[in-house]
């Protein structure tokens, strides 16, 4: 039987594939434990610096819940709520400290939007597409949608997604803000390893901390996030040397000047 969560890491980068793409990836409990296991692992691995979430094949990043689970074992429906990262894939997700860029291959449906929505960064190729059909399916959203898609798309638009069901396709999520950049399909896994190669080259504490600092912020109202700012970055500021400023500045402008 083949592993229905795939790992490869290169060079700091770890790619992971949801990999049911005969049933468009969808989240059957068995491959919801999985993914908790490869996160974990690669949330513990001082080699990997940046994470690539993506599914398998052409069709589908993951269309969500397996509703012929849910509809064939009492109590399944249960995984709606589920707390518990081994059963939930956006706790799975939520638990790697390290950046996690959201290769969107195809459709990311009800469940699999809530996925996407876990990741830091989305890219998504032309054939990427979303849709929140839990009005459709007659499940609210336990995972996090109704309060995320709000805060990064506005209210209004949100709505519409969530109460029509509605697909919104690729170039529109991008004009919306909901996708970083969409690019062809060939070029979505470069891309968005290209992107992971270039978080995975900063130190790593530093960028666990910083994507921290931007997530504990964000969960707040505007005030107490510029004081957190403040206490966090006086923290650990006070332990930088001018010396380590110069030896980093050097590679900072040639960077800069090869961009």
């Amino acid at each position: 039987m083949a592993d229905l969560v795939l790992m490869e890491k290169a060079d700091g980068v770890a790619t992971v594939t949801l990999n049911r793409p005969e049933a468009m990836n969808a989240l059957s409990k068995a491959l919801r434990t999985r993914l908790y296991e490869v996160m974990s692992q690669i949330d513990g691995d001082d080699s990997v610096r940046a994470v690539v979430l993506t599914g398998a094949g052409t069709r589908a990043f993951t269309a969500g819940l397996d509703l012929k689970e849910l509809g064939s074992q009492p109590g399944a429906l249960g995984s709606a709520n589920a707390t518990g990262a081994d059963e939930n894939p956006v706790k799975a997700i939520e638990l790697c400290s390290k950046p996690v860029i959201g290769a969107i291959n195809g459709v990311a449906i009800t469940g699999g939007f809530e996925v996407a929505l876990a990741c830091d960064i989305l890219i998504a190729s032309e054939n990427a597409r979303f849709a929140d059909t839990h009005a459709r399916v007659g499940v609210m959203p336990g995972w996090g949608l109704s309060q995320k898609l709000s805060r990064l798309i506005g209210i209004s638009r949100a709505k519409e997604l969530s109460l029509s069901g509605n697909f919104l396709d690729a170039a529109t999520a991008e004009r919306w803000g909901l996708v970083n950049r969409v690019v062809p399909a060939d070029a979505l896994l470069p891309t968005a390893q290209q992107l992971a190669a270039d978080i995975a080259s900063v130190d790593t504490a530093f960028i666990t901390a910083y994507k921290r600092l931007i997530d504990d912020g964000f969960a707040r109202p505007f005030g107490e996030a510029m004081a957190l700012e403040h206490e966090r970055s006086s923290a650990a500021n006070s332990g930088v040397t001018p010396e380590a400023v110069e030896a980093r500045r050097a590679g900072v402008q040639a960077r800069g000047r090869a961009q």
